[in-house]
């Protein structure tokens, strides 16, 4: 699989299958205990903090539905990917300006934001741990569907990133995500349970949506940067400290060649 994402927009997905989050956890009188090891994947989970650890181990240990999504390679140079995904209102910005898609996403707090893929999923995501190969997230939110009632629910999303070498000078990063999700509902969460496979899928195509959407952001930004950064600048603009962040990262992106890659479609 070799689309390229930027994750901000799939965690805007993310939280429609996961209202407002609290800004800590719960203390616990005993330590809640997660797995290092997700679908295959080593994370260093003993680095969360307690409170978030006991948030968070109710819904990996009893998810309605869990999904890996990746290795999926971002042909851009790590700094880049890293700011992108660690500032999710610049990149929803972007691809809602570009015309890419509906995404939108704003900033609540510290390590706080909520998000919409203006498909009827929004809620908030928190991020709750971050290293620089991890970040490991907490999300709350609803979708509104046609065929379902809304639903609500929480997840836990985690990101093992890694740079990986290309030919021609290039650069790139390839991420893994393991997501659960745990829906509030028992009674629709039973029926949820059921029909894992096929709910399972539902979400990796969602999430694979989201993928295609940033993929074809990352490729504008290599082949037509000043169109990217006159979105960025023009009103209303985004941020001056990110304006000229992504002035320099679109400069150093014009002289390198761009990397061609199979398209893959839609499951």
């Amino acid at each position: 699989m070799n689309a390229r994402p930027l994750y901000p927009h799939v965690l805007a997905v993310a939280i429609g299958f996961a209202g407002g989050i609290e800004a800590a956890g719960v203390e616990s009188d005993h330590v809640c205990g997660l797995a290092s090891a997700h679908a295959g994947v080593t994370f260093p989970v003993e680095r969360v903090e307690r409170a978030w650890a006991c948030r968070l181990q109710p819904i990996v240990s009893n998810y309605t539905t869990a999904n890996k999504i990746g290795p999926i390679r971002t042909s851009l140079p790590e700094e880049v990917y890293d700011y992108l995904l660690d500032h999710p209102p610049m990149a929803a910005h972007l691809v809602n300006r570009l015309d890419i898609g509906l995404y939108k996403a704003e900033a609540r707090a510290l390590n706080v934001f909520w998000g919409t893929d203006g498909e009827g999923t929004e809620g908030v995501v928190r991020l709750v741990y971050r290293d620089q190969r991890t970040r490991i997230y907490y999300l709350e939110g609803r979708h509104d569907g046609t065929f379902l009632p809304p639903v609500t629910g929480k997840a836990v999303a985690l990101f093992r990133i890694q740079p990986v070498p290309q030919p021609k000078g290039n650069e790139a990063v390839d991420t893994t995500v393991v997501a659960y999700l745990k829906l509030d509902n028992r009674v629709l969460s039973g029926v949820m349970s059921l029909l894992r496979p096929l709910i399972g899928n539902v979400i990796s195509r969602q999430f694979m949506k989201a993928f295609h959407a940033a993929d074809r952001l990352s490729e504008l930004m290599r082949q037509d940067p000043d169109r990217v950064l006159f979105e960025a600048a023009d009103a209303p603009s985004l941020p001056a400290d990110e304006v000229a962040f992504l002035s320099r990262a679109l400069s150093n992106l014009r002289f390198t060649a761009p990397i061609t890659e199979t398209k893959q479609p839609l499951p």
